[in-house]
């Protein structure tokens, strides 16, 4: 459970990576309570629901878009323009596996991101119009233990000369997002470690 404190630590993070934007990612078992966290977000942040096995998965996008509106943020919905669309989120959130579908139909989302691994795919991402581009895993992580992370070498190549935005995703905290600041990021992403200290 997210305990409700201030957005200290939000906006600390936010300071110390250098970048404009926040995107909280959603996970259940990782977050339990989305809204809590929502509320501690500084306005301008983004929210993406995941949680594709959500039992009832319109009732929980309904429910984070009314929170996120209250707060200032964007709501994105990952993986479902249906769903987006029906819901009046802001945007949709493409999976990796979905830059490869052609056509997408993006009309009428205000903000899409997608999630890009390598080259190839920040480069499919830039194609489709593309707002911006969550490149994982920079540092380890909970939510993939064991996975090779990129690193800020790493990184620093795979989106050098990219036109896209770019939010970094994984590991991040007060403690790694330092690193990331001679990036010049369009913002950083997490799930816990956005709004609690303890989270990574």
């Amino acid at each position: 459970m997210v305990k409700p404190v201030s957005k200290s630590h939000a906006i600390k993070l936010r300071a110390r990576a250098g970048v404009e934007r926040l995107v909280l990612m959603t996970d259940s078992h990782r977050l339990p309570d989305p809204e809590a966290a929502i509320e501690q977000l500084p306005a301008g942040s983004i929210v993406i629901l995941r949680d594709y096995e959500a039992p009832n998965r319109l009732a929980l996008a309904t429910s984070l878009r009314q929170v996120s509106r209250k707060a200032g943020c964007w709501f994105l919905v990952a993986g479902d323009a249906a769903l987006a669309r029906t819901v009046k989120a802001d945007g949709i959130h493409l999976p990796e596996h979905m830059l490869r579908h052609k056509p997408l139909n993006l009309r009428g989302f205000s903000l899409v991101s997608a999630a890009c691994h390598n080259r190839g795919a920040l480069r499919r991402a830039g194609s489709l119009g593309v707002d911006l581009a969550i490149v994982s895993p920079v540092f380890p992580t909970e939510s993939h233990p064991g996975a090779s992370a990129l690193g800020i070498h790493r990184l620093s190549r795979l989106i050098s000369g990219q036109r896209i935005a770019v939010a970094a995703l994984g590991g991040i905290s007060t403690r790694t997002a330092g690193h990331l600041r001679a990036l010049k990021l369009a913002a950083v992403a997490g799930i816990s470690g956005i709004v609690d200290e303890a989270g990574g």
